[in-house]
C-alpha cells in the first residue's frame, strides 16, 4: 500500500513538472513571436521617412525640441523622431502591418513604464531642476513624463513647456483633485487669477524640501515672497519662526488671509489665558464680540520695538 502511494506521488510530481515547463514554454513563445522577426539590426533611416506614413505629426517641426536640438544637442531634424524612438527602417519596411513583428520595432513611450520612459527623457533633461527627480515623490509614485508633458503637440499656450493640459495648474489638477478644491474656496493663492502658478512654490521634478517645496523648508518658501514678514525682529512670535502653515492653509481656506480658523479662535488655540479679554469666561467679552486679537496685538509676525513684547508695536 506504501508502494503504491509512493509511485503515485512521483507520478503527480512528473507530471506537474512537465505541465509547467509546457506553460513556461509557450509564455517565451509567445514573447518571442512580438519580437522583430527580422535578424537584421534596425537602422536609422531619417524624420523624412517617418512623416510619409505619420503626416499629422509635421508640426513636429515648430516643437520646441525640434527648434532646440540642433543648437543645444547637435541633432538635426532629420534625426529628431528616431532619437527617442530608435532606429526606425524595421518599422518602416513593416508598412503599416500590425501583424508583422518587425511593426513593433521601435519604442512606443506610451507602453513603456514611467522608469523606461524617464530614463529616455532624461538622456537630455538630466541636471537643473531635473536633479532630484529619482528618489522624489513623484518618480516613486510612477508618475511618468507623459502623465504631465506632450511631446508632440503642446496643449499649452506658447508651448515651451510641451504641457498636456492648458496650463500648469490644469495639468497638476489630474491627480490633485483636493487642491483643486481648496483653491475654490473665497480666501485662496492667485492662481484662479493667472497671477502664479503651482510651480512658483514647488519643483514637480523633485527638490530637497518637503512636498516638492522649491526650497528647503515651508518657511523658506514663503518669506521668498513675503520678505517683509522674515525678521530677524526683537521680539519673535513662536509659532510663525516654527512653521507658517501652524496659521495658514496655503492653497484655500474659508477664512481671510488664508488662515486656518477665524480670529480669535485661531489664537485660542495656543492662547488659553483665563480673564484675557477674548476668553469665553470674561463678563466683559460681550463687548468685543467679533473683535480680532490683531487689534492689539497688530504686529503678530514680530517686533522691534523695545516694548513689543507683547507685540503690540
Amino acid at each position: 500500500m506504501r508502494k503504491n502511494t509512493r509511485w503515485m506521488g512521483s507520478v503527480l510530481v512528473l507530471l506537474s513538472v512537465f505541465l509547467l515547463s509546457r506553460t513556461l514554454e509557450k509564455r517565451i513563445s509567445a514573447q518571442e513571436s512580438k519580437e522583430p522577426s527580422s535578424s537584421k539590426a534596425a537602422e536609422f533611416v531619417g524624420a523624412e521617412t517617418c512623416l510619409q506614413c505619420h503626416a499629422n505629426r509635421e508640426s513636429f517641426k515648430d516643437n520646441i525640441h525640434a527648434k532646440a536640438w540642433p543648437r543645444a544637442k547637435g541633432i538635426e531634424f532629420s534625426k529628431s523622431c528616431e532619437t527617442c524612438h530608435g532606429p526606425g527602417s524595421l518599422h518602416a519596411s513593416a508598412a503599416g502591418d500590425k501583424n508583422n513583428p518587425d511593426f513593433f520595432a521601435i519604442r512606443n513611450p506610451k507602453k513603456l513604464s514611467s522608469k523606461e520612459i524617464a530614463k529616455t527623457c532624461l538622456e537630455c533633461h538630466k541636471g537643473g531642476t531635473r536633479f532630484h527627480w529619482e528618489g522624489s515623490k513623484h518618480e516613486s509614485q510612477d508618475v511618468s513624463c507623459l502623465s504631465c508633458h506632450s511631446m508632440h503637440e503642446a496643449k499649452s499656450p506658447g508651448g515651451k513647456l510641451l504641457l498636456a493640459k492648458a496650463s500648469v495648474m490644469e495639468t497638476c489638477f489630474q491627480c490633485h483633485n483636493t487642491k483643486k478644491a481648496q483653491f475654490q474656496r473665497s480666501s485662496h493663492m492667485p492662481l484662479r487669477e493667472g497671477k502664479m502658478s503651482c510651480t512658483d512654490c514647488h519643483n514637480p521634478h523633485g527638490s530637497v524640501g518637503p512636498t516638492l517645496l522649491k526650497q528647503a523648508s515651508v518657511n523658506e518658501n514663503c518669506l521668498s515672497c513675503h520678505a517683509e514678514k522674515k525678521g530677524p525682529f526683537l521680539w519673535e512670535h513662536a509659532p510663525v519662526r516654527e512653521n507658517c502653515l501652524n496659521c495658514h492653509q496655503p492653497h484655500g481656506s474659508q477664512h481671510d488671509r488664508l488662515l486656518k480658523a477665524k480670529r480669535p479662535r485661531l489664537c485660542q488655540q495656543c492662547h488659553i489665558e483665563a480673564r484675557h479679554p477674548v476668553t469665553a469666561s470674561n463678563p466683559d467679552n460681550l463687548h468685543l464680540a467679533g473683535r480680532s486679537c490683531t487689534e492689539c496685538h497688530s504686529q503678530i509676525h514680530g517686533s522691534n520695538h523695545p516694548s513689543g513684547v507683547r507685540l503690540q508695536r
